[in-house]
């Protein structure tokens, strides 16, 4: 049976590589990274998937030098508009996870015009991580339920969750990283508890339905027992 993952999540890396292989400056490797996050989003509506997140801007990213900070939120803008009449089209709506107190006011603009355009689309989900960190939606999330007055007793898992900043945003199911590189980089830490994981060893410009391919074979090999037993499963 071809089972399918309802949630993917991707760790896309490997930019700057792939571009000072080819003699490039890391600017076009961006480039070639966002062509790549457009045919992905193709590609899993194709196969029926629900939602797709992708790790787009990490808070430690900010250290990057500020002209390619600068140029990366140049390329949100651009994606987001170029991008919102194939969304529409696509019937898929536009999402966002991270700090958006950090992003700068056109960003922020272009963006909730873009979340409020998309908002009743159903066919798929579409979540960018700008300005995201695990960690900090952890401790964010513990703020808000403090700041609230939570009792102990009262912190479900179920209610922890709705003070992170997206609770309809269901757990991963599948997580892709490329580049080779194995770690999850401060991305979904509460909701990846139970995520499958898939390393590639394709640079980010470079993945291609051919990958996204070798991805879901994988997750669909795999067996799903969330602590149970192979019995308890059938």
């Amino acid at each position: 049976m071809n089972v399918k993952p309802q949630h993917i999540a991707v760790i896309m890396d490997g930019n700057g590589r792939w571009a000072r292989q080819r003699g490039l400056s890391r600017s076009r490797g961006h480039l070639a990274g966002v062509d790549a996050v457009r045919e992905l989003v193709r590609n899993c509506r194709t196969e029926g998937i629900s939602f797709v997140t992708v790790y787009a801007f990490s808070k430690e990213n900010w250290q990057r030098p500020q002209a390619e900070v600068g140029f990366l939120f140049e390329l949100f803008l651009q994606f987001i508009r170029q991008e919102l009449p194939a969304l529409m089209e696509q019937d898929i709506r536009l999402n966002f996870i991270g700090d958006r107190r950090d992003l700068p006011f056109t960003v922020r603009q272009t963006l909730d015009y873009a979340l409020r355009k998309t908002q009743d689309n159903r066919s798929m989900v579409f979540t960018l991580a700008i300005s995201y960190a695990g960690r900090e939606e952890i401790l964010e999330a513990c703020r808000r339920a403090l700041a609230d007055g939570l009792k102990p007793e009262e912190l479900t898992e179920e209610k922890f969750r709705s003070y992170l900043w997206d609770p309809s945003l269901p757990d991963p199911d599948l997580i892709i990283r490329t580049s080779g590189e194995e770690r999850l980089s401060n991305f979904l830490l509460f909701q990846s508890a139970y995520a499958e994981f898939f390393f590639s060893p394709v640079m980010w410009p470079d993945f291609g339905p051919r990958e996204l391919r070798l991805a879901l074979d994988s997750y669909a090999a795999r067996t799903r027992r969330f602590g149970k037993t192979d019995d308890q499963l059938h």
